[in-house]
């Protein structure tokens, strides 16, 4: 079994749970398609904002955003709700009105990603059902694959961004080759064809943005949502989960807080740091440990020290333990799939004492071939 298991994966006695997912530009598509039907809804396309319109006076306490410049002229309203994405310019309008920044933290991905969509020959069929996600973990890379909608699949190849090994992975020729070293996906690639070229994505960060500063806002009338907030690494697949939380968040919050705009700053802040910054934190731990990890295999870096921390489990063990016990598996699925604060399950004794059992029978290394080093290079084509 890989080491980090499938989205559609059931043990003995289990409820089946299949994760269906869909790419990004069909979501888009019919996010687009249901907000233009809203009768009460405008949708204007090409129209960029540039800023935004607040009232107040500096130094009486915090701008209130009374709505939006653009380049096709002002737009005022009750409300602005910021989710325009990772590479929001929110700090920046917010400086031009005189208001103070924004709380933020940063924490190192470390990792370039490749990918490129493939869709499922007629008449075949994946070794496994098109909703499983599988990512895999190796010593000197991470392989995943993503189903989709429309016999899509996503294959990506996930190595240190530092690893210049890898830049000729861009290459198509050179990213299957790759994929291929891995049994598994050569599997998949023989019932697949390429509907895309090989992109490459990197100078990736986990970034959490709150508008609550030193416990008050920075402005009222001005909210945040999705990657506006929060940005993690995608391999776990977070980021639809996180927007539409803090979208469910907002309604909530607006419909109990509607006439005081500073308690309504507050409420929302409070829900970010509930729903939100728990995720961030552990993806920023993760982040670091698979990092240290990987810089030591590659580049002869310093080992990274052993978790010794009493009365937790980290990812890392519980994802080796998944692989061998139900109850890891599931533990190990509540983190991934965002039922509960992660440290709920890190802490859990019943999870713990699972996990180290498993553990001390089975070891920490993950239980997938994978290739040699030798084999890697010549994919490499070095």
């Amino acid at each position: 079994m890989p080491d980090s298991l499938p989205d559609t994966a059931a043990w003995p006695g289990d409820e089946r749970l299949t994760l269906m997912m869909t790419r990004r530009s069909t979501v888009d598509w019919v996010l687009r398609r249901a907000a233009a039907a809203e009768p009460r809804v405008t949708v204007r396309c090409g129209v960029k904002v540039t800023g935004l319109l607040a009232a107040g006076r500096p130094g009486s306490g915090p701008p209130h955003v009374t709505g939006v410049r653009t380049d096709r002229g002002d737009l005022a309203a009750d409300l602005v709700v910021d989710a325009t994405g990772g590479r929001s310019r929110i700090d920046d309008w917010l400086t031009q009105i005189g208001a103070r920044a924004t709380a933020t933290w940063q924490a190192e991905c470390g990792m370039a990603y490749f990918s490129r969509h493939y869709r499922v020959r007629p008449g075949t069929g994946l070794p496994a059902p098109l909703a499983t996600r599988t990512v895999v973990a190796l010593d000197e890379f991470t392989a995943g694959q993503w189903g989709g909608d429309n016999g899509a699949v996503q294959l990506a190849v996930a190595p240190l961004a530092a690893d210049r090994r890898f830049r000729a992975v861009r290459e198509p020729r050179v990213f299957t080759a790759v994929l291929r070293t891995i049994p598994a996906y050569a599997a998949r690639l023989d019932v697949m064809d390429p509907i895309t070229g090989v992109f490459p994505m990197a100078g990736l960060r986990n970034t959490l943005r709150r508008l609550v500063a030193d416990g008050a806002p920075v402005a009222t009338g001005l909210h945040a949502i999705g990657d506006s907030i929060c940005t993690t690494n995608p391999t776990l697949g977070r980021g639809l989960a996180l927007a539409l939380s803090g979208a469910a968040d907002l309604a909530d919050t607006i419909g109990e807080d509607a006439t005081d705009p500073a308690a309504q700053a507050l409420a929302l802040d409070r829900l970010v740091g509930a729903h939100v910054a728990p995720f961030y934190h552990d993806q920023a731990v993760i982040d670091a440990a698979r990092l240290a990890m990987m810089r030591h295999t590659i580049f002869g870096a310093p080992p990274p020290r052993p978790s010794q921390t009493p009365g937790r489990v980290t990812y890392s063990q519980l994802r080796a333990a998944a692989s061998w016990d139900p109850a890891a598996f599931r533990a190990f699925w509540k983190i991934n799939g965002m039922v509960c604060p992660p440290e709920q399950v890190y802490t859990d004794p019943d999870v713990i004492a699972c996990t180290q059992e498993t553990l001390s029978r089975h070891g920490t290394a993950p239980p997938v071939a994978q290739p040699t080093r030798e084999q890697l290079l010549t994919a490499l084509g070095r």
